[in-house]
């Protein structure tokens, strides 16, 4: 899975601008497009006349489509209800299922022979769904997910609701999706941002992607008509599998400093005090750390341990409730206060990265 945007034809933006968003989002490794064929806000004749060249060139930078279907949008692509390899022809790679369709069908879909993927919508599954589906043997290696995004303000899922979907599409191995907004060119008719979480509704892309990721989305589209290059820039730099600290250096010993660039696991047993990072110790290749900085810490920062605690040297911890100085103990970080919110999803070997401010 990878990072996606959206192209809506015939609503906002001009059949040069979509190009260039594809063309920019392919330079910064950009691999999924989601769009919908069936808004109703949307010019039709527009939307007729550029979504095979747009599709045609998507396919030649072998990207994946994902395109919402219903049985509508068939006949508006003149095809037949279903003609999955007419729309493989096209670019398309993936078929989100929207609308009009029953269990048996997407089980039936679901083991096609043209490379068609099957999305469903994360946000609106359910446990009867699944039951049905489950007795009708799908392809779930050829199945993913993506959630809605939502329009309207106040209608945007809660964390709780996406957390309770996302174990559902765990349990059946199937990948999960989610959109943040763009605070570029919102799209049309509302322009109040297209997220996922009602949370995120004005929040930076870079900002609202680290949380999904944090609570367990393997991917994240940018919902709206135009992101900007910034935008795009600041979700194809982050790490899908780890969540981002941002975090104040405090010091600046060359070996700290290398051990706060590395990508960590937190360790499965949880300490009660700290979040430990299970690889530190072992990716000191012989180094030594000198005292520096022996301070009180506070919840929130980050420390390495130095060599006066023998084999513990290069332990890195994030504090989750404050310490005296300890002459073994250098503090060497802060994560930002308005990241503290990030650590109760760190645990249990979920991975962690820092980005200095």
């Amino acid at each position: 899975m990878s990072f996606g945007f959206s192209v809506y034809f015939g609503l906002d933006n001009t059949k040069e601008e979509n190009i260039k968003l594809l063309n920019d989002a392919h330079k910064l490794g950009y691999t999924r497009i989601f769009t919908s064929l069936h808004i109703p806000e949307a010019n039709y004749d527009v939307l007729k006349a550029e979504v095979r060249g747009f599709f045609k060139l998507a396919k030649e930078y072998d990207m994946d489509i994902i395109s919402d279907i219903s049985p509508n949008t068939f006949k508006f692509l003149d095809l037949k209800n279903m003609d999955l390899k007419g729309l493989r022809d096209m670019g398309v790679k993936t078929i989100r299922i929207d609308f009009g369709y029953t269990e048996e069908e997407i089980s039936q879909m679901s083991k096609n022979d043209y490379g068609i993927q099957i999305q469903l919508n994360a946000s609106t599954i359910t446990e009867e769904f699944f039951e049905k589906l489950d007795k009708l043997s799908p392809n779930y290696n050829n199945i993913d997910s993506l959630h809605n995004f939502y329009p309207r303000i106040g209608t945007g899922i809660s964390e709780e609701c996406m957390i309770q979907k996302n174990n559902m599409l765990n349990e059946r191995g199937i990948k999960i999706c989610a959109f943040v907004q763009s605070n570029n060119r919102r799209r049309s008719p509302m322009k109040d941002g297209l997220p996922t979480l009602e949370d995120h509704r004005g929040m930076e892309v870079r900002e609202a992607a680290n949380h999904l990721f944090a609570i367990g989305n393997g991917s994240v589209f940018i919902g709206d008509s135009l992101p900007s290059e910034k935008e795009l820039k600041d979700l194809s730099s982050l790490k899908q599998d780890g969540v981002e600290l941002r975090v104040d250096i405090k010091v600046e010993d060359e070996v700290c400093l290398r051990l706060l660039k590395e990508t960590y696991s937190s360790r499965p047993d949880n300490a009660r005090d700290a979040i430990r990072a299970s690889e530190s110790r072992l990716i000191l290749n012989g180094d030594k750390i000198k005292p520096t900085n022996i301070v009180d810490k506070k919840y929130g920062d980050v420390t390495i341990d130095n060599e006066e605690y023998m084999r513990y040297e290069g332990e890195l911890q994030i504090l989750i409730s404050d310490q005296k100085a300890d002459k073994r103990i250098n503090n060497v970080a802060s994560v930002l206060h308005k990241d503290f919110y990030l650590l109760k999803y760190i645990n249990n070997g979920k991975k962690f990265y820092f980005r200095q401010t």
